[in-house]
């Protein structure tokens, strides 16, 4: 194999960031051992192979934070729905060819393995067939598998999604009924129950048209933006990765949580 292969082919990130949060105040330019937050996410990027990693913003605060730290930021429209409106504006900004693969980094994912943001990238090189990639891992307890806010995906045999939900899938009919209406959860045995990881490879040309197609029913029933690919007859393919990835930040308990650990890898 030549070291071209082994590395793995190019592949830009792109991080979006906006400074409105429902639970977090100011969340990206959260203080984290002396850097804000979106610094540390970028931080985290350039541990991978990206040939570039450029924050997406929407506020001029985290622009010149960005700037400051030495990390490549663009200002976006302010009224974009969604991260994904966002990267296709950014990929329209920056230029960038629709062959192209961006990887999306949600900008608050400070412990955001490398190796993971490199592995949705080669997966989506690998297969042709799909517009995304994706990521997930297999479900270790009971309780994650009961919470809606865990998002769980079934794959084909190719390691393509066939679904994502907040339900528990799959079903398994006959050992979790009787389990589930007594209040005891259970996993299913095969195939293991899988939890999405909110990281995203998009070939650029599709990246561009996504804001352009009509939400799906189920996706506006699961507020679940992917299932719009899906509904559409694409393809999103996904790598299964051994563990779960660093904790991400929501409340103010993660933040604390990240911190610490941050303070201790220091």
């Amino acid at each position: 194999m030549s070291a071209a292969a082994e590395r793995g082919a190019p592949f830009h990130v792109l991080i979006p960031a906006r400074l409105a949060s429902s639970r977090l105040r100011n969340k990206p330019l959260a203080d984290i051992c002396g850097q804000p937050m979106i610094v540390r996410v970028a931080e985290r990027v350039k541990l991978s192979r990206a040939i570039s990693c450029v924050v997406a913003t929407d506020d001029l605060q985290i622009l010149q934070a960005c700037r400051e730290a030495g990390v490549d930021a663009l200002l976006t429209r302010a009224d974009h729905p969604s991260g994904s409106d966002r990267l296709a504006e950014a990929c329209t900004l920056l230029g960038l060819p629709d062959d192209a693969i961006v990887v999306n980094v949600q900008g608050d994912e400070p412990l955001m393995d490398p190796a993971l943001i490199e592995a949705v990238a080669a997966e989506l090189q690998r297969r042709p067939d799909c517009v995304m990639s994706t990521a997930a891992h297999a479900i270790a307890h009971a309780a994650e598998f009961a919470n809606p806010n865990v998002v769980k995906v079934v794959l084909d045999r190719r390691s393509t999604a066939q679904y994502f939900s907040r339900a528990p899938i799959p079903w398994w009919r006959d050992g979790m009924a009787e389990a589930w209406s007594s209040g005891l959860v259970d996993l299913p045995e095969q195939p293991a129950p899988l939890r999405h990881v909110g990281i995203y490879g998009y070939r650029v040309g599709f990246l561009k048209q996504f804001p352009g197609l009509e939400p799906a029913p189920t996706e506006r029933c699961e507020s679940l933006e992917q299932l719009r690919v899906l509904w559409h007859g694409e393809r999103i393919a996904v790598h299964v990765c051994d563990q779960a990835p660093g904790p991400g930040v929501d409340t103010q308990a993660d933040l604390e949580r990240v911190r610490e650990i941050f303070a201790a890898l220091a």
